[in-house]
């Protein structure tokens, strides 16, 4: 198959990762860039922040013009994890990769457990100042060290920490993916290797147009089948990576 195809059929699904489930995106995207496409993983890295911050920033258009994004909120998790996703990006370059391998698969799996247990009530959004700039720093630094969106880790903690609905916290973590994937990759300029800017372009240009097929996906599954369909997913990506660390 063609370096081509592979690059459209990668992004299309990356897309609807994004748009439907406001996460996943980039967790998909750096392992298809390696195994799929033959990037190093210093260039899978770079080149999936572009992808997603692309991917992710059209995503949010789409969620925003339907009310489906928590301005306030978003905005604390978005501000609050800047410094921290830069500092964090610039010192993971100095970390041994199977290390942040295995970081990276026990949050993905700890994620997924929490966004699989019993669904609460759902309150009404209120916004809490002190938890939301705490929590979206510690967002921003995980998603700096592990050169990922870290939307798989925003929409339980905006679930869980805020209260917000399942497809509000998608829509809401799209903004702060933006904003920390654009933190996170100026801190990580000049450092990705070779950009084959040739495939880069045809994926991230497959990625936004299944965004938005995501988000008409996602106007049409309930709120508890999206929290299974996106813990399913997290498990499946922490045990690829745990085994590529065993192995």
């Amino acid at each position: 198959m063609s370096t081509l195809i592979l690059a459209l059929a990668a992004g299309a699904v990356i897309g609807l990762a994004l748009g439907a489930l406001g996460g996943g995106g980039s967790v998909l995207a750096v392992p298809a860039l390696i195994y799929l496409l033959g990037f190093s993983p210093a260039s899978a890295t770079t080149a999936g922040l572009i992808i997603v911050t692309a991917t992710s920033a059209t995503a949010l258009y789409a969620h925003a013009r339907d009310g489906g994004v928590a301005w306030k909120s978003g905005a604390l998790f978005a501000l609050a994890g800047i410094v921290p996703a830069f500092l964090a990006g610039a010192a993971a370059g100095h970390v041994p990769a199977a290390v942040l391998t295995g970081a990276f698969s026990a949050v993905a799996a700890l994620a997924a457990v929490r966004m699989l247990r019993p669904a609460r009530s759902e309150p009404p959004e209120r916004v809490r100042p002190a938890k939301a700039a705490g929590t979206g720093a510690g967002l921003g630094a995980v998603t700096g060290f592990l050169g990922v969106g870290g939307g798989f880790l925003a929409v339980p903690a905006l679930v869980g920490v805020l209260g917000l609905r399942m497809k509000q916290a998608v829509g809401t973590s799209l903004l702060v993916i933006t904003v920390n994937s654009l933190a996170a990759l100026t801190a990580r300029t000049g450092t990705g290797g070779d950009l084959r800017w040739e495939v880069i372009a045809p994926f991230t240009g497959a990625a936004i147009l299944g965004a938005w097929d995501g988000k008409r996906l996602a106007s049409k599954i309930t709120g508890q089948t999206l929290q299974r369909v996106f813990a399913v997913v997290l498990m499946a990506v922490a045990a690829m990576m745990l085994i590529d660390v065993v192995v």
